[in-house]
């Protein structure tokens, strides 16, 4: 029978038939010898077949992975040259960031926006703990979003704590498959108990050594809500490893870098330093942001660095 991947344990995965029954699925053996370097041969939101191991038990065998539509992959955290995939088969991905306590780096959120980029997924960033801002704190999130939507990136900003922006934010996750994602601490866990009330995740609190979050989600698990919306949690990410790139491909997943490209005196540009580089002069020009020329010049610093 088929069904979708709602939780992943690593080695168990909960999975969902057409008539809504879960089955507690273990995979078979044959699927984790296939030589590629992925730590989770099956993501949430994959779209598998299924057998029964004993009639009436809810426990089954995974016999075929069907294809993706797409996925998002980050490196791995635990094997040197592996990868991870955080999700498949999504509509969109979500960031939820902070712009304190804790603080999301602007480079961070660019590589998030790279990544997802290069799977073609399109991409949402969502400023949570307005309740914590000023009014330069909330002046400087409305900013950044109004740069993101410039280069063609929806985003908002949001309370959790008081529910403000909620309402806005739903009509952004209707009818979509959304994989959340953010550094621990930033409220996933707080929003999706917002967001589906009958699902209670575990919340921690921010370290105020460190300003860093406490992971709270282990797993990555797919929640169903209002809208025919469909959310997939992801632990807390600390990076965001990009892969399978190479360096001449980075600018392409910049939009506003992608309308120059072809445009440069020579095809192997890097837009660093290159004479007749259009990408440098736009830049220069102001037409090209500050953070986000700077993202992209840190993240070909570590192509250089591994090469």
């Amino acid at each position: 029978m088929r069904g979708q991947v709602i939780k992943s344990t690593g080695s168990w995965y909960e999975v969902k038939n057409e008539e809504n029954r879960v089955y507690r699925s273990r995979l078979r053996g044959k699927f984790k010898t296939q030589g590629i370097k992925i730590n989770n041969p099956i993501a949430v939101g994959d779209w598998v077949e299924i057998e029964e191991e004993e009639k009436g038990d809810k426990s089954a065998v995974i016999t075929q992975i069907h294809d993706r539509q797409n996925y998002i992959i980050r490196k791995s955290t635990r094997k040197t040259g592996h990868s991870h995939i955080l999700a498949a088969n999504i509509d969109q991905a979500l960031l939820l960031a902070t712009v304190t306590f804790p603080k999301t780096s602007l480079g961070f959120i660019d590589r998030f926006l790279v990544s997802a980029e290069s799977f073609r997924i399109p991409a949402l960033v969502v400023f949570n703990k307005k309740d914590l801002l000023n009014e330069d704190g909330i002046n400087f999130c409305r900013d950044l979003i109004n740069m993101y939507e410039s280069i063609g990136y929806k985003g908002c900003l949001i309370s959790v704590l008081d529910e403000e922006g909620i309402h806005e934010l739903k009509g952004l996750l209707k009818d979509k498959t959304t994989l959340i994602a953010g550094h621990s601490g930033v409220g996933k866990s707080t929003l999706l108990n917002l967001l589906v009330p009958n699902q209670i995740q575990k919340t921690g609190e921010v370290s105020s050594y460190a300003n860093k979050g406490t992971h709270t989600t282990t797993f990555a698990e797919m929640f169903e809500m209002d809208g025919n919306a469909k959310l997939i949690d992801t632990p807390g990410i600390k990076e965001l490893g990009l892969v399978d790139m190479e360096a001449s491909e980075i600018s392409h997943y910049f939009p506003e870098m992608r309308a120059y490209l072809g445009e440069c005196k020579f095809n192997n540009c890097l837009h660093t330093n290159e004479p007749g580089c259009e990408v440098l002069a736009a830049f220069e020009a102001g037409e090209i942001e500050g953070s986000r020329y700077h993202s992209y010049l840190s993240i070909l610093e570590d192509y250089d660095n591994r090469r």
